[in-house]
This record gives structure tokens, sequence and C-alpha cells, in this order.
């Protein structure tokens, strides 16, 4: 049979092109599968940095700031550890961007801290004088969308098995009003590093202010996804 393949270029390219795909597919496939499942640790977004993350797609933030670290030394340098397939397992839908007016935001949350980010969104010239972006004062009178928020978590922990209430995991809760609580709790926790008293005043009234949930969106980009 052999020799009779290679009497005939056509049908021993054909062969070839057949053997070689399939090889192909045994190295490649076994790979690309296990590099899109979530890394080892990675947390769902909780509810309070769901709803962060609303308020950035809403802005267009994605529309000046990439969340894509390409390995090269000049981004990483810069930007920190390359991007990782599976650190995207639980985006929906994903927020790499085109262009970058302003810096990449994939690991801001390994640099910058609430306070950071509160003075910026505000005035972005009070903590980087050259900045061409424009202040995001409305956010502070606007309160996030918890409704829409749980849904989205909700949602995904149904259709998709996001591993919500489970070790590793942040729970959700089946009872809305038990996470509203939670919700609640990790507002709290940014609001305590925030200087702003209309918003701890807010907050005392049960109200999280958009600045509030996109700042949690903010700090979660980076290690803190990972379970210790």
């Amino acid at each position: 049979m052999f020799s009779w393949l290679e009497k005939n270029p056509f049908f021993f390219t054909v062969a070839f092109l057949i053997v070689f795909s399939i090889a192909g597919l045994v190295e490649i496939l076994p790979d690309f599968s296990k590099s899109s499942r979530p890394l080892v640790g990675l947390k769902p977004y909780s509810l309070l940095e769901t709803a962060g993350r609303q308020v950035y797609i809403n802005e267009g933030c994605y529309n000046c700031h990439s969340q894509l670290i390409r390995p090269f030394l000049a981004e990483t340098d810069r930007y920190g550890m390359a991007s990782i397939n599976g650190e995207y397992a639980y985006d929906r839908p994903f927020l790499w961007g085109s262009k970058r007016t302003g810096p990449d935001l994939h690991r801001i949350g390994d640099s910058r801290t609430t306070d950071w980010h509160e003075k910026h969104m505000l005035d972005p010239k009070s903590v980087v004088p050259a900045s061409i972006m424009p202040a995001y004062k409305h956010l502070y009178a606007k309160n996030a969308d918890f409704e829409t928020a749980y849904a989205e978590a909700y949602t995904q922990m149904k259709v998709f098995a996001v591993p919500y209430n489970t070790e590793g995991g942040v729970a959700i809760g089946e009872d809305i009003e038990e996470a509203k609580k939670i919700y609640l709790q990790e507002a709290q926790a940014i609001v305590d590093d925030m200087k702003s008293q209309e918003i701890k005043e807010a907050l005392e009234k049960g109200e999280v202010k958009e600045i509030v949930a996109l700042i949690a969106y903010l700090n979660s980009l980076g290690q803190a996804r990972r379970t210790k």
C-alpha cells in the first residue's frame, strides 16, 4: 500500500494531510480545552463586583481601556503578568477592548487602592496630571443596580454552572434578601476606605452608589480573583 501511495503523489498528499491533521488535533485540543477552563482558585465576581462590572460596561470604559496583557516585556513590565485564558472563564461578555487610550486594567487591582480610585474617578488630573479622562462625578450620585446584578449572578449559577454557593465561590443565596445583606457587607468594606462623607451617609441608608460598585470591580482585577 505504501509503495502504491508513493507512486501516486495526489493520494500521498491527501493521506499525509489526513494523518497530519489528526495528529495536530490530538496535540492541540486537550491543551485548548484545559486552557479555557477556570484557573485553579478563580473566584466568580461577587454581587457588588458584578454591579460594578455593569457600570464599567454602561459607561463604555472598555472603549479606552483594554483588559488583555500580551506576553511582551514592554507590557508585563508595566502591567504585570501576561493574561491567561482561564482568567476569563467567568467573564460574559469578555472586556478585552480593542485600543488603549488609557492603560490596560486587567491587573489594576494589584497596583491601585480604593482611595486612589475614589480620587481618580472624581478628578482624574488630581492623581494623573496628564490625564485626558473625563471626571465621573455622576457615579457618586446614582445608585448601583442590585437587582440586575443579582439576576445576572443567579442566571450564571443556574445556566452556566458558575460556582456560586460552593467552597471557594461567592455565596449569593437562594434568598434575594440574604443576598442583599452580603451585597451591603461588601459595600461597607469598600466605603470604610473611602473619604466621601456623602457616600458613607448613603450606605447608612442602604444606598450603594455606582462609584462603590465600580471600585469593588476594579479592585477585583488581579490576584484578588484567586483564592489564597
